[in-house]
């Protein structure tokens, strides 16, 4: 029933990748990857698709292309935002022109002391959600300055607003910080000091173009939701989707939530730990860092007997290692979680799903916890056809090295369709 042994597909070919590039320039699954799967079963306008883990909103700008209608749920409101603003095409590049000179000729306003003087900074609560050295002293200054800029304009609408902040998040990360990603988010070369400015105008120009594109696809809906997937019926229209095209976290260490701390601090979505904590319980637990006591996941009726065995395994292991770390002790637990979470997501989700509707999910083997593999596209699969959907197949995307070990591991494509409560 299941293919494991095919071939890595032959995807639609990469081709330029305007509005991506506004945010998130590390993407979990390349847009032409979407392109293949919207082709292959023939979704097209009059259709709707949904990614429940939409995060920079890959999935929902592939459907807009093509005039395809599409909804979107995040847990993190930088992703929600991001994805919100690179849906919504109805600005027009004379407007952010427009907002480009007002910001800049309110900071020409600025006293020399201002921009070089006492420096302005986060909270220490802020601080103290960020990595350390994320971004240098006189880079962020100027990135505060902006910021005030933008926000406090009151000749700037506040839909133009959000593109401009949307480009000043793009401009700290990639441009003024001292961050690098892959495979984990860390601290490269200092940087003491960035033309914040001048990259900021640059990447709002770079929308402007983009927009003046696609102005003719402004009317397809792109709808972004901020919410928990592993209770979407509350967030998505029943009976309402056609297609799901998603990659969720994988279970894995890795906390998704630290790649975008600087960002979530810079543009006010996240103040202090409270608020950290909040946005980590909405998140699936793909990894220790946002596994609470309080977590009953790992109780789903549907746990295949294989995760209840991963979940021996893996804590047999850490025994015999000697491992007992917090975050060690809590291994065997995220994989239970982890499963549990996706079998809540898939039954809360055939509500919103029209009898016939197909399932694509981009997932990734891990080998993170004692470098147990967990085959999670072959898991998933099972977890879908003990909840009734019928499994397609399981393309091959492509393969990856495990960091440590070096083993190969599998990224794929789990196909199944749900026929509706009678199927």
């Amino acid at each position: 029933m299941l293919n494991l042994s095919s071939p890595k597909m032959n995807a639609v070919a990469p081709v330029d990748q305007p509005i991506h590039r506004w945010y998130r320039f590390v993407l979990s699954f390349p847009p032409h990857l979407v392109a293949h799967y919207l082709a292959k079963f023939g979704i097209q306008t009059g259709n709707t698709v949904l990614d429940p883990f939409c995060g920079a909103g890959t999935t929902l700008v592939e459907c807009k292309k093509r005039k395809i209608e599409s909804v979107g749920v995040e847990a993190m409101p930088i992703m929600k935002f991001a994805s919100e603003v690179k849906v919504d095409w109805t600005e027009t590049k004379r407007g952010l022109l427009d907002g480009v000179d007002e910001v800049c000729e309110t900071i020409s306003q600025y006293s020399d002391h201002t921009i070089m003087g006492t420096h302005k900074t986060f909270s220490p609560e802020e601080e103290e959600l960020l990595i350390r050295n994320s971004v240098s002293t006189q880079p962020l200054h100027k990135l505060l300055i902006l910021r005030e800029c933008i926000s406090s304009s009151s000749k700037i609408s506040r839909h133009t607003k959000k593109y401009l902040l949307l480009a000043l998040a793009k401009t700290a990360v990639k441009d003024a910080s001292n961050l690098h990603f892959g495979p984990e988010v860390g601290v490269k070369h200092i940087q003491t000091d960035v033309d914040v400015l001048g990259k900021w105008q640059n990447n709002v120009i770079e929308m402007a173009g983009d927009l003046d594109q696609h102005k003719a696809h402004a009317d397809i809906n792109a709808i972004v939701k901020l919410s928990d997937s592993r209770n979407i019926s509350d967030s998505v229209i029943d009976k309402s989707i056609d297609f799901v095209f998603t990659s969720p976290p994988y279970p894995n260490e890795k906390d998704y939530s630290r790649t975008t701390r600087l960002e979530s601090v810079l543009l006010g979505f996240m103040h202090d730990r409270n608020q950290l904590r909040a946005t980590k319980q909405n998140l699936l637990r793909s990894n220790t860092r946002n596994v609470y006591v309080a977590d009953t996941d790992d109780r789903s009726t549907t746990l295949p007997d294989r995760v209840v065995s991963l979940a021996q395994q893996i804590e047999k292991k850490r025994i015999e290692l000697g491992k007992n770390s917090g975050f060690e002790k809590n291994y065997h637990r995220v994989a239970s979680l982890y499963f549990g979470g996706m079998a809540n997501h898939l039954r809360s989700l055939q509500s919103c799903l029209r009898p016939g509707a197909i399932l694509a999910y981009v997932v990734g083997d891990q080998a993170s916890f004692f470098r147990i593999h967990i085959q999670t596209g072959q898991i998933l699969a099972e977890i879908a056809e003990s909840l009734q959907y019928r499994i397609l197949d399981i393309d091959l995307f492509r393969t990856r090295k495990a960091t440590v070990t070096r083993q190969e591991l599998r990224e794929e494509v789990v196909l199944f369709q749900w026929l509706g409560e009678s199927g």
